[in-house]
């Protein structure tokens, strides 16, 4: 018996297995290290631009392995693809794609030359135009159809066309024109948008690439039924893909939740407490709960409980027995809080506190005083305060003029005591009528209640 050495140090099963990482349609050859596998069969694998691939048999016995770039049979002409498996993974794949005539396989030429390769790249330079200009002639002859690429065969001798249209084109006159136009052999195939996707690429709303665009190579229909299972809302905009369909994901877990909703009772089933009856109001498929209420069109007094306990009182009921309520036995009661363990983290944690201080001064618009009260140092200063005291600013201001004189007047208390100034006449004399009109209002500064002494009118000075 035979043994084999396997390298796990550069892990050569992966060197020789991977292929494009960046194409659906690789496929991971793990017999790659196998002694003999690539002369188990004559069939060989090779891939093309947009998704194409195709099988061909190595009859002239040229040793290939993967990642080859080789020149194949078409019609007509001849055609650049690479070799993406070879050995017996391909019989199985061949089995894959219902490939059961052998008839229709063509045959390998040989490995590209450089002037296969020269011719190959010019042709693909000229792809990009070639789809631009046949844009512009659809358009002209009125066809409701979007060309979406044009690839190029190997020699150059023919076109591949591939359009996107909802209904039927006849582009007869279309294929005509541009044979005329481009001097090649025109081919046209039809793709859809989920193909075209994935022939573009990008990035889906999960954050990763587009799966068509990763590894699906068959498509499936996608109807709204996945989405009413799941309990998803019913919006267009986030159940379309980039593609506008349906997304292809919502497909994934739609086993998982028809097998769990055979877990829960019917939606028709009505519960009857001697609370009241109640009415299904929504489930949580996967949590195995359901939300009742007591009105069968609003969501009103909502009690959720789980799948066992409906059960229960559904037997209760055929048998004429009534519970007391749901939310017996332990329930699940619809009023608990959620825990949300990124609520600490949230970007509006630091509005809560401004909205609480404006509800408080709203209701309680007397709490500044309260504040006063408590601490008489920051307390704003009533008006009959503010009057006093502004005498008093005055007649700081005005003792220097009354230190000029020799007169500084002082109250009882020691304070000097506020300046007053009474209108006078053109001669300095003062009026005595508009006296007491301008006086401001004086309440006694010492502590001992005494009136301050008011100063007599002064005589007129004389030199």
């Amino acid at each position: 018996m035979a043994t084999f050495e396997q390298n796990t140090a550069c892990g050569s099963l992966c060197c020789k297995g991977c292929g494009r990482s960046d194409k659906q349609l690789n496929t991971f050859d793990w017999l790659a290290d196998i002694p003999g596998n690539s002369d188990e069969t004559e069939y060989v694998e090779v891939q093309f631009k947009n998704t194409r691939k195709g099988y061909y048999r190595n009859s002239n016995k040229i040793p290939l392995e993967k990642g080859d770039i080789v020149a194949v049979e078409a019609s007509p002409g001849h055609d650049i693809g690479e070799v993406t498996l070879t050995g017996r993974l391909v019989l199985l794949q061949m089995r894959k794609a219902n490939l059961r005539s052998e008839a229709d396989i063509k045959r390998i030429y040989r490995k590209a030359k450089p002037v296969d390769m020269e011719k190959y790249e010019e042709a693909k330079r000229r792809e990009h135009s070639t789809m631009i200009e046949s844009r512009q002639i659809a358009l002209s002859l009125n066809l409701q159809m979007k060309i979406g690429d044009v690839e190029y065969q190997g020699d150059g001798g023919k076109a591949i066309f591939y359009y996107i249209a909802d209904e039927r084109v006849d582009f007869r006159q279309l294929i005509k024109v541009l044979a005329d136009v481009f001097r090649v052999r025109i081919e046209m195939k039809q793709i859809g948008a989920r193909q075209e996707a994935g022939r573009i690429g990008g990035i889906g709303p999960c954050g990763r690439e587009l799966c068509c665009a990763a590894w699906m190579t068959s498509f499936v229909s996608v109807s709204t039924n996945a989405a009413r299972f799941q309990d998803i809302s019913l919006n267009p905009q986030k159940l379309a893909g980039l593609c506008a369909k349906l997304k292809c994901c919502l497909n994934y877990e739609i086993d998982s939740y028809v097998e769990a909703q055979k877990r829960l009772p019917s939606k028709e089933i009505q519960l009857e407490t001697q609370d009241g009856t109640f009415y299904f109001s929504k489930a949580d498929i996967l949590a195995n709960t359901i939300t009742y209420s007591t009105d069968k069109q609003i969501p009103a007094n909502l009690v959720t409980i789980t799948a066992k306990r409906a059960f229960d009182i559904i037997n209760m009921n055929r048998r004429g027995q009534k519970p007391e309520s749901l939310s017996a036995d332990g329930a699940q009661s619809s009023n608990q809080r959620p825990i949300d363990l990124l609520e600490q983290d949230s970007l509006t944690r630091f509005d809560r506190a401004k909205k609480d201080k404006k509800k408080k001064k709203k209701k309680n618009p007397q709490g500044n005083n309260k504040d006063a009260a408590a601490n008489p140092n920051n307390a704003p200063k009533a008006p009959n305060q503010q009057q006093e005291n502004r005498p008093q600013r005055e007649g700081q201001n005005g003792q220097n003029g009354q230190n000029r004189q020799g007169k500084a007047p002082k109250e009882g208390n020691g304070q000097p005591k506020p300046k007053q100034n009474p209108p006078r006449d053109h001669r300095g004399r003062q009026q005595e009528g508009r006296k007491n009109n301008h006086q401001p209002q004086q309440k006694p500064a010492g502590d001992n209640g005494q009136k301050p002494q008011q100063k007599a009118p002064e005589a007129p000075k004389t030199d």
